[in-house]
């Protein structure tokens, strides 16, 4: 029951429906408030218990400053989790290790159950194996149940084990696409104590890319998988009451012009704005001016310019989405009347108190892509030949050199640098929008009319976010396009954005690794960083679905698409791009005949249930788990292993040993497994140790449950350059236990620490952890015997990542950085202070000493970057499942 200080409950009446609400006028200063930071008011108000949160919070987030930096710690407490299944297998197997520690320590194992609605979309597991023909959506999804059949056993034992957690089964869209299209209430109903509340939708997720739901007007963020864990269990999200960038619109998009020239636009604006930990709040006339699911699209990239969200508020465009997806009448009049009657529905005419200041023309967008590694990187298509040339040079040493190539059908010709080897038209940003798949469907039509197709060594593939988009597809019957030029559907999920493009054709990776050829690949995706594409590929560009048709047509990026041909028509004629290049107007009256809510609804109708495949896996009993020893998917987590009741005092840290010194821009996906799993890697060893086929290893990402396989491709992604390794590329360090120091993997390092109980240290650059929120960042991290992390900056979800995993993150003072204070890597380190936060406060800096081979000392002051007291709780305790676990066991 909430304390209610301030006298804010109230009621509205929906169509003679009573709703209990807390009403934010109650809270003097509220009405100046952005929209977003209102939500997180009534989020204070209705949690208000006098402890956790208190009348002094509420009355300071009411009195915010825009101005100040932040320094005021609050409670959130989402109303629900949403999760995809590689981060969220994880959580499951966590949660049922914890029913096992609680009922160790004299706890009730059923205490470990998700207090609020858990839901898990299960979209990452599906592979592009097989591509370019009419059953290859059959034959990917047989093969994927092949292999993930214990995890998918798994999740339907967890499905029935715990209350409120509910699976989506494969095969369904993707995760953040069935978010805003049927999980996602904007305003939640729910009863409390038996009175019917209404209040807004907010939530947390186990990808980053949960800001897509922004686009609807939700509060909602990534957050690693541990910290989903705690949300499930009751535990706020501990947060700094951020600094909000007020992001103006003005105008409208120019013909021509697509959402993802908007997005790649906004994030390359947002990103040198310097954006990092901050909520972005899209207000002013233009705002009416963008459609739902271009909103949707802009709040996906929030990670790739490193925004905690990028919101829009509610307004008549909402309701309207909501309508066409399938929301029953009465949803959409309590969405409508509690943003009205909570000052949350969009004025344009109003503009709220902001932090900060940035403003967009949309007439000024031009078509852009992304590439050749980071997703902010936008470049003008009208540029993008010239830049892929100076580009080329650093990824091969040979940029003219051209292969003769063969394959299997007879088909012969030259590939060289540059080709376009993966055209893929999937991820959750763009196939989620009507606007760009009608119009990528429609080039597909009047390319096939011209007498076009895609080049021969291009790998093509159609991956939507959701089931709806092949049914307007057929209904405006454009499919048989779409397949004629290769782009056959694939499979409903992440695919290439995650690295689960599958292989090359055979020949063309034979002809690309036997020659070192930098070849391309084009998607419409969100991550284009170094190895995650494909092994094989090197320069990654992301693009509209329009655009990568256009690249898998063209076959090439040594191209300028605005003014060379891009194939020769069946009559001899040079064909441009504008020569199929379809009018808003052809796109707006196709979406106006093909798409309907009856589509929405008879998809999302008994969405839990699954196909025959899904329903027909065995179904495993009981309260607890009953873990098969000789799994290589699903094993008993160690994190709880001997761990007493009350935590052990945290202790200062010496004869610590460097385990990687790295740069600036170091990402998750440098550090987390992903992709494929080399046979001669430590994983791929444990695997064929195991008895597992090479055919059979799967990726890392399906076995993300499964922490041998993990820690052994912990910091082993293929372009990770360590430092103290000079020379080697991908999972290598060197070894200081022994003479010398030889070159050896980082498991296999880490093994030999270990052994010798030394600690390990790593040394970053700038922006460390940026990317995508995977919680085995932090995870196989901490499992490598990693204690401290010294970094210049953090990204915000890592660094909040590696403290819930026992992770030390300390920062280098201001201006200065391991290569600026002579740090070889070969040092010897030692951390002093540690033992300070035992006694409840956290040390502003922690003395780092690092002693050379030959006897050198280096000391500085290193800035500890636990923000807040929740942060220290969870850290002193070894981590926040063991915070967890303790209140649980002792409740």
């Amino acid at each position: 029951m909430s304390v209610n200080s301030f006298g804010a409950r109230s009621s509205i009446d929906v169509d003679g429906t009573q709703y209990e609400i807390f009403r934010l006028d109650a809270v003097e200063g509220s009405g100046k408030l952005p929209f977003s930071l209102k939500v997180l008011l009534e989020n204070l108000l209705r949690t208000e218990d006098g402890a956790n949160i208190t009348a002094d919070d509420i009355s300071f987030l009411g009195n915010w400053d825009p101005t100040a930096e932040p320094d005021h710690e609050i409670q959130f407490t989402p109303a629900r989790v949403v999760m995809q299944d590689f981060t969220g297998v994880p959580c499951v197997v966590d949660l049922a290790t914890m029913r096992e520690a609680v009922s160790a320590l004299g706890g009730d194992p059923t205490k470990v159950n998700p207090l609020s609605p858990a839901e898990m979309v299960i979209d990452h597991s599906v592979i592009a194996e097989v591509f370019g023909i009419s059953s290859a959506f059959e034959q990917n999804t047989d093969i994927e149940y092949q292999r993930n059949r214990e995890r998918y056993q798994f999740l339907r034992w967890g499905q029935t084990a715990f209350d409120n957690f509910k699976v989506v089964p494969p095969g369904t869209g993707i995760v953040h696409q069935v978010n805003i299209e049927h999980l996602a209430r904007v305003v939640f109903p729910r009863t409390v104590d038996g009175v019917l509340q209404a209040y807004p939708d907010t939530c947390v997720g186990t990808d980053s890319h949960t800001t897509m739901v922004n686009g609807l007007g939700v509060v909602g963020w990534g957050v690693g998988g541990i910290e989903a864990e705690a949300a499930m269990l009751g535990q706020p999200v501990s947060m700094l009451i951020p600094r909000v960038v007020g992001f103006k619109l003005s105008g409208k998009l120019n013909e021509g012009t697509t959402a993802t020239d908007l997005v790649l636009t906004i994030t390359e604006m947002l990103r040198r704005h310097k954006v990092v930990g901050k909520f972005v709040e899209f207000y002013g006339e233009g705002v009416t001016a963008v459609p739902l699911a271009n909103r949707a699209t802009i709040g996906n990239m929030s990670p790739e310019y490193g925004s905690t969200i990028a919101i829009f508020p509610i307004d008549d465009k909402t309701i309207d989405y909501m309508r066409l997806t399938g929301r029953d009448e009465h949803q959409l009049a309590l969405v409508e009347a509690y943003a009205k009657a909570q000052g949350l529905w969009h004025d344009p005419a109003h503009e709220p108190v902001y932090s900060e200041y940035i403003e967009l023309d949309l007439g000024s967008v031009v078509p852009s892509i992304a590439g050749p590694k980071r997703p902010q990187d936008r470049i003008l298509l009208s540029e993008a030949k010239e830049n892929f040339e100076a580009n080329v040079p650093t990824y091969t040493s040979d940029p003219d050199k051209v292969v003769p190539v063969t394959l299997a059908d007879g088909t012969s010709f030259e590939l060289g640098n540059g080709a376009v080897t993966v055209a893929s038209i999937t991820s959750c940003t763009n196939t989620s929008n009507p606007s760009v798949m009608i119009g990528a469907a429609l080039v597909a039509k009047k390319a096939v009319e011209k007498g076009l197709t895609r080049k021969p060594w291009v790998k093509t593939s159609l991956a939507p976010g959701s089931q709806v988009v092949t049914d307007y597809y057929d209904k405006a019957g454009l499919t048989q396009y779409l397949d004629a030029i290769g782009f056959n559907l694939v499979g409903y999920g992440c695919v290439t954005c995650i690295g689960n493009t599958g292989p090359l054709i055979p020949e063309i990776s034979k002809a690309v690794n036997d020659e070192d050829l930098a070849v391309a690949a084009v998607l419409s995706g969100n991550r284009n960083f170094e190895g995650r594409i494909s092994p094989d590929v090197k320069m990654n560009y992301l693009a509209s679905p329009m655009l990568v048709i256009a690249y898998a047509l063209a076959g090439t990026m040594a191209i300028d698409l605005l003014n060379d041909p891009i194939g020769t028509a069946t009559d001899g004629s040079e064909v441009f791009l504008a020569d199929i290049w379809p009018s808003q107007a052809e796109i707006e009256e196709v979406i106006g005949t093909s798409i309907n809510s009856e589509m929405f609804a008879e998809r999302y109708a008994d969405v839990f249930r699954g196909d025959e495949r899904w329903r027909s896996l065995p179904t495993p009993e009981g309260n607890t788990f009953s873990w098969d020893d000789d799994s290589t998917y699903v094993r008993k987590g160690p994190y709880f292993e001997g761990m007493p009741a009350t935590p052990d005092p945290v202790t200062d840290i010496s004869g610590a040993r460097v385990l990687l010194k790295l740069g600036d821009s170091v990402t998750t996906d440098h550090i987390s497994p992903a992709g494929n799993i080399k046979p001669d890697s430590p994983a791929g060893k444990y695997l064929s140790e195991h008895g597992i086929e090479r055919r059979d290893f799967n990726s890392y990402g399906s076995r993300r449950g499964n922490h041998e396989v993990m820690i052994r491709g912990t910091f082993a992604n293929i372009r990770l350059r360590n430092q103290i390794a000079p020379g080697t590329e991908g999972g290598f360090t060197r070894d200081f236990t022994q003479a010398d120091g030889p070159v050896t993997t980082v498991f296999e390092a880490s093994e030999a620490y270990a052994a010798e109980g030394t600690p390990l240290v790593v040394l970053a650059g700038k922006e460390y952890g940026s990317g995508s929120s995977r919680d085995w960042a932090a995870k196989g991290t901490a499992l490598l015997g990693v204690r401290v992390v010294i970094a210049e900056s953090y990204e915000r979800i890592h660094r909040s990542n590696l403290i819930g995993m026992g992770v030390l993150p300390l920062q280098f003072p201001e201006g200065q950085s391991a290569a600026s204070l002579g740090l070889t890597g070969e040092e010897t380190f030692s951390v002093a202070g540690v033992t300070e936060l035992n006694d409840g406060v956290t040390p502003k800096t922690m003395k780092v000493t690092a002693v050379a081979p030959d006897g050198t000392l280096t000391t500085f002051d290193a800035v500890v970057r636990i923000d807040t007291p929740g942060e220290r709780g969870y850290y002193v305790n070894g981590g926040i499942m063991q915070y967890v676990l303790r209140n649980l066991a002792a409740a």
